[in-house]
């Protein structure tokens, strides 16, 4: 991979083992977190985008967030599962610029510390395993508010053997969206790494040596959407992941986004989620049952 990327923060939502017996069948799964999957034993399918993928002894398997996908299970099955969220802050999601594998071989060390992962957290251990008695926004509310307040030992200690785990994965990766031009690409890692600033078109045209009106329509034919629409939909959907894990004024988030007044900010909230921020501040704070971290002054 010749793209540079900076190093994202994850954060551990669930992991343990699981024995299944024909029982494990889901179909249509799409989560906000990234999945792995260590198989320890037994036989079963991974389908994703119509493709098939029998899961083998000693193997890991990795789903991106926002991936749909579904498994079927016909007999005796023991896994151990995964569930990360990757916090993204001011910069490029790892999986918007590259592709990484689906399958790959575990070596022992990587074994031993999904293991150790699950022995020290048992806490986080599914008590349940169809996916919509977890997969849901109080659930991962929750889950996200528990990693912060967890002490600094165990999250750093989390947090390097997740990236332990994920690292083998890009080991194997290539960059990702070749058919995008790279100007385009330059401009996309532009945007989700200045979101903390007012962004404008004129800004990202210079930066890749087009005029405006040409920039705008390559943009458009490449991302689906006009150059403005695309950067605030990344400010609010930064706004919402925000809003899951630390407590902040409105008008706070709103500056910290590069938007010019709350109004502003409040309007294209909205428009975008379809109920204004302070509601859904309000909401997400219930579900997440006061666990949020408060804001830091």
């Amino acid at each position: 991979m010749g793209r540079e990327l900076t190093h994202p923060n994850f954060i551990l939502l669930n992991i343990g083992h699981a024995v299944h017996n024909a029982d494990w069948n889901w179909r249509k799964v799409c989560s906000p977190f990234i999945r792995v999957h260590f198989v320890e034993s037994g036989t079963a399918r991974l389908i994703r985008e119509d493709r098939v993928y029998e899961l083998t002894r000693n193997h890991l398997y990795l789903t991106p967030a926002y991936t749909s996908h579904g498994y079927k299970c016909e007999g005796h099955l023991s896994l151990y599962y995964l569930h990360i969220y990757e916090e993204q802050g001011d910069h490029t999601s790892l999986f918007d610029l590259i592709d990484v594998p689906v399958e790959i071989k575990a070596d022992p060390l990587v074994i031993q510390l999904i293991k150790r992962l699950a022995r020290i957290h048992p806490e986080r251990k599914l008590p349940h395993f169809d996916p919509w008695s977890y997969d849901n926004l109080p659930t991962l509310a929750r889950n996200i508010a528990r990693q912060h307040a967890a002490p600094l030992g165990f999250e750093m200690e989390a947090q390097g053997i997740i990236r332990q785990i994920i690292s083998r994965f890009l080991m194997q990766a290539a960059d990702k969206n070749l058919h995008i031009d790279k100007r385009i690409l330059q401009s996309l890692h532009y945007i989700r790494t200045h979101l903390h600033k007012p962004i404008s078109v004129d800004t990202l045209a210079a930066n890749s040596f087009l005029t405006k009106d040409h920039f705008i329509r390559l943009f458009k034919k490449d991302m689906g959407c006009t150059p403005g629409k695309y950067i605030i939909e990344q400010k609010i959907e930064k706004a919402q992941r925000i809003m899951m894990t630390r407590d902040i004024a409105i008008k706070d988030l709103a500056y910290s986004l590069g938007f010019e007044n709350d109004a502003y900010f409040n309007r294209f909230f909205k428009k975008q989620t379809g109920e204004n921020p302070g509601h859904y501040k309000k909401k997400i704070r219930q579900l997440a049952g006061g666990d949020i971290p408060q804001q830091q002054r």
